[in-house]
């Protein structure tokens, strides 16, 4: 018996896409919700449009629901990394919450939004953390907190390399993401042990999946080591010009004339120095 990679776009919307009681498990499993605040039923929305990000077209996993709070979460299965990233995820969430006043009609009845971005590269590699939960505090008094959006990023490489071996529910969630990949043939027997994820399990079973969903499978992944390579040349071509353009700031050009020569604002000049300076 062999199992198929959960990160897969197909095998993610086959488990949380389609079975609304292995997604509630999950997100009260990932989410930072206080207590009494877990999510009883959840229903799924529309996906609706959202803004790609230019050369990773294909490497979005999109999940919308509401719950019985009226809260909505938008849970993102993301397999490559760029700065743009963070920005998409914030103007989704906000799009989200915005157009609840079509329903609402008053402020007081927006409900908090909360985007859950699972993603496949580490992008803090300052940072030990692999879960990063953002939401909105006061900065001298962090009891002091505004309701409506939280974002949270989870870092799945950084997760696997900690080699965490408790059993809470968010670790092993967790350990199923990054555990069950390369089609396996026996998951780890402590996943076994918990009713939703076995049933997760289940549902990415090679032979779950008629060979035409399997051609899509793996075409999913031909797509990712495509973009992967064009990130690669494109990182590249804008690493060699970042240094064209800091030797002539070596050489005391001044800013104006290097954003000239090289086609960016000023702006876009000192904020690629700030970077290659750090």
């Amino acid at each position: 018996m062999r199992y198929l990679d959960p990160k897969n776009d197909l095998t993610f919307k086959k488990v949380f896409g389609e079975h609304p009681h292995l997604l509630r498990s999950f997100l009260n499993a990932l989410l930072p919700l206080a207590r009494g605040q877990e999510i009883v039923s959840l229903e799924y929305l529309p996906a609706g449009m959202v803004p790609e990000i230019p050369l990773m077209k294909h490497t979005i996993v999109d999940v919308r629901c509401r719950d019985n709070r009226g809260r909505q979460f938008i849970v993102e299965m993301q397999m490559l990394w760029t700065d743009s990233f963070k920005s998409r995820v914030l103007f989704n969430a906000s799009k989200a919450y915005v157009k609840q006043l079509d329903r609402a009609k008053e402020y007081k009845g927006l409900k908090p939004v909360y985007a859950l971005s699972l993603v496949n590269e580490n992008f803090e590699p300052h940072l030990q953390e692999y879960y990063h939960h953002y939401a909105l505090y006061h900065s001298e008094h962090p009891q002091k907190k505004i309701e409506g959006m939280e974002l949270v990023f989870v870092e799945l490489p950084k997760f696997k390399a900690q080699n965490l071996t408790e059993k809470k529910l968010q670790v092993l969630w967790l350990r199923y993401l990054t555990e069950i990949e390369g089609e396996i043939e026996q998951p780890p027997a402590d996943l076994l042990e918990v009713p939703e994820i076995r049933e997760a399990l289940e549902h990415i079973q090679v032979s779950a999946f008629t060979k035409a969903e399997l051609d899509t499978y793996d075409k999913y992944w031909d797509s990712i080591r495509s973009e992967r390579t064009l990130l690669e040349e494109a990182e590249q071509a804008g690493l060699e010009k970042g240094v064209a353009i800091y030797q002539d700031w070596q050489s005391g050009m001044p800013k104006a004339e290097i954003a000239l020569k090289h086609g960016l604002s000023v702006e876009q000049v000192e904020k690629l120095l700030r970077r290659l300076e750090k």
